[in-house]
């Protein structure tokens, strides 16, 4: 057991002790208030004793229990409030949290934030709201642009189609906004397949499909299959490495490599190079590609695979946010990592996946 862990249950027991105690406490003040107030009414012969002993400890049975019983009500309606402030804060927050209002923030006071348990569930309170906040806000960011990127290609295709429609153009005319349309409508159809692969994945927790092929003619495939954005751009692959066999998911993780291969070519910049390599660690796999462009912002990085974000702010390169998030599921699932890192121009998002290779 760790020390973290052991006094993670001392603390908890240390709170469960404080509310036994306190409700000890009601519980002796009660008997001792009731034993004080007869003994007076007796000594002050305003509680009548008849002279039967058995008659007489009958009669103050009933009356010290129902005193006991009123006063003890009494005393918890009112001092109850104090231990039980904590939770009736919780669970409000918790109220307005389920209601939808994300903004609500948990606040036990000085006092009660000395216990390292109700500090703990502060904190936890705290940073789960935190986290649906953002969430929120991603998604109905997400909705917006996504609704605008989707509309866009709509409106696009709708033109032209209507412009071949009134006819009256020549063949290079016609050709030009078949083309169009052609383009808008595998813009579409990508959009839809991201936002479909992301929620495949994500409701995945049983990695199938597990094939042994070889990885590097698998990137190497992948890198061919997007060779029309790359030599639009003018950019050079560097490719050397050697023949890597891996048990995995090929379906899946081709996704990971079109995702950041795209993304690598999506932010280079016109004239650059985009480095693949594969080498042998800690008993696995790591992949790394990099390209040589706009640094990603330190605190950016970390939101970089949350679903629906996207860090072009300007939205002036295609993308709708999920395909890093495609890219973390992916990896995940696999039992390996995916970290990014910029230095000097050069951003690299490098992922590791165990090696199960016979």
């Amino acid at each position: 057991m760790s020390h973290k862990h052991h006094l993670d249950r001392k603390s908890r027991l240390t709170l469960t002790l404080l509310f036994t105690g306190v409700v000890l406490c009601f519980f002796l003040i009660t008997l001792f208030v009731v034993a004080a107030v007869i003994f007076v009414l007796v000594k002050l012969d305003l509680l009548a004793i008849s002279d039967s002993p058995q008659h007489n400890a009958t009669n103050l049975i009933f009356i010290f229990a129902g005193a006991s019983a009123v006063l003890g009500a009494i005393m918890t309606f009112f001092l109850s409030r104090f231990p039980l402030e904590p939770v009736n804060i919780l669970i409000n927050r918790m109220n307005r949290l389920a209601s939808g209002d994300y903004k609500a923030r948990l606040d036990v006071g000085e006092l009660w934030r000395k216990n390292s348990t109700v500090a703990e569930i502060e904190q936890s309170f705290n940073r789960m709201a935190s986290e649906l906040d953002g969430t929120e806000l991603l998604r109905a960011d997400f909705i917006n642009n996504f609704s605008h990127e989707f509309k866009t290609p709509i409106v696009s295709i709708a033109g032209f189609a209507k412009l071949l429609k009134r006819g009256n153009l020549n063949e290079e005319q016609k050709a030009e906004y078949l083309d169009i349309i052609e383009t808008e409508s595998l813009r579409l159809s990508q959009m839809a397949t991201n936002v479909l692969n992301l929620t495949k994945v994500e409701n995945q927790t049983i990695l199938t499909d597990v094939t042994h092929y070889n990885l590097s003619e698998q990137i190497r495939s992948c890198i061919l299959l997007l060779e029309p954005k790359w030599e639009k751009k003018k950019l050079d692959f560097s490719v050397e490495f050697d023949e890597y066999n891996i048990s995995a998911s090929k379906e899946l993780l081709q996704q990971v490599w079109i995702n950041l291969l795209d993304n690598a070519i999506k932010f280079s910049d016109a004239y650059g190079t985009v480095e693949v390599t594969l080498r042998a660690q800690h008993g696995g796999i790591a992949v790394g590609i990099s390209n040589f462009g706009p640094a990603i912002p330190m605190e950016e990085r970390k939101r970089i695979f949350h679903k629906f974000y996207q860090a072009d702010h300007s939205h002036a390169t295609e993308g709708n946010g999920v395909g890093l998030a495609i890219v973390r599921q992916v990896v995940e699932l696999h039992g390996g990592t995916v970290t990014v890192d910029c230095d000097h121009g050069r951003t690299t998002f490098t992922v590791c996946l165990p090696n199960h290779a016979s």
